[in-house]
């Protein structure tokens, strides 16, 4: 990590949309990154399964196909690894690009968040719980492996949507130097947003850190695995001195698509855990601990 630990985050409340062509979703990842750039964000996070907007440059028979248009994405996974490649490096910025689905060696998918750095390098990972939908109609895998992610800003966790609900993940990635957790999400009911919601508020209260949330919004009824998308971007906080008191720094109009500005300082973290009205992070229940 380099300079000061203040910085602008972007989260994106990203409508799906239909796409004639490969430049046109190149204008449209062009124009969300320049207005977020614009603004003086540094980090940008995009949903859960946004990639998924472009099954939509293949044939109905494609598109209208859970499995076809899994396969056909990956004709497309270089051009996508590409794209946010040159993005983060050409205005010097990180980018955590949402989910794609990426076919593994046995064939197998993995639904899998990318951050891109300013520097060309880039890391990701994999959800690592399945919802009903994934595994019993959709069949991607689960990844194994929580990762700790470096950036210039800070070290990072991503707990991709419904991982956000299980709270050993985000506290492993805490407890090996995470102080900001990001969570791509998609849902397709209110209830469903609210569960990550408070996955994500509970993360933040009971870890002391800061959580993010960036969803789909908007509908594709053409889309047979992202018709329906509900939800609002926000950073949450702990909830202590210095803090919103309703832990909520941010949060965008519900469905509208549009990017969250918040102003977050990491550096706030160490001190509220030394010295805050309650100590949740340093009073996690270690003899309840499982591995």
């Amino acid at each position: 990590m380099s300079g000061s630990q203040a910085f602008r985050l972007a989260a994106a409340q990203y409508d799906i949309g239909f796409l004639q062509d490969w430049p046109e979703y190149e204008a449209k990842v062009s124009l969300w990154v320049g207005a977020a750039v614009g603004q003086g964000a540094r980090l940008l996070l995009f949903p859960e399964y946004f990639s998924m907007e472009l099954a939509s440059l293949f044939p109905q028979e494609v598109y209208r196909s859970l499995s076809k248009q899994l396969e056909a994405l990956q004709m497309i996974y270089p051009d996508f690894l590409s794209l946010y490649t040159d993005q983060a490096k050409r205005h010097g910025v990180s980018i955590v690009a949402g989910t794609f689905p990426v076919r593994q060696e046995d064939g197998n998918y993995r639904n899998r968040s990318y951050l891109f750095r300013p520097d060309g390098s880039s890391d990701y990972q994999d959800k690592l719980q399945m919802t009903r939908f994934e595994n019993e109609q959709w069949l991607i895998t689960a990844g194994d492996e929580i990762k700790l992610l470096d950036t210039e800003l800070g070290k990072i966790g991503i707990n991709i949507c419904y991982d956000s609900e299980f709270p050993l993940l985000a506290r492993r990635q805490v407890e090996a130097g995470a102080d900001l957790i990001l969570v791509p999400s998609c849902t397709d009911t209110l209830a469903g947003y609210h569960r990550v919601r408070i996955g994500c508020q509970a993360r933040a209260l009971e870890n002391q850190c800061y959580v993010v949330q960036s969803p789909t919004v908007g509908l594709a009824p053409w889309s047979e695995a992202v018709d329906v998308n509900i939800g609002a971007a926000a950073v949450y906080t702990p909830v202590d001195y210095g803090y919103p008191d309703n832990g909520v720094l941010a949060i965008g109009e519900i469905n509208q698509a549009q990017w969250v500005y918040a102003d977050i300082d990491l550096s706030t973290i160490a001190k509220v855990r030394e010295s805050g009205q309650v100590f949740n992070y340093r009073d996690w229940p270690g003899q309840f601990r499982y591995t």
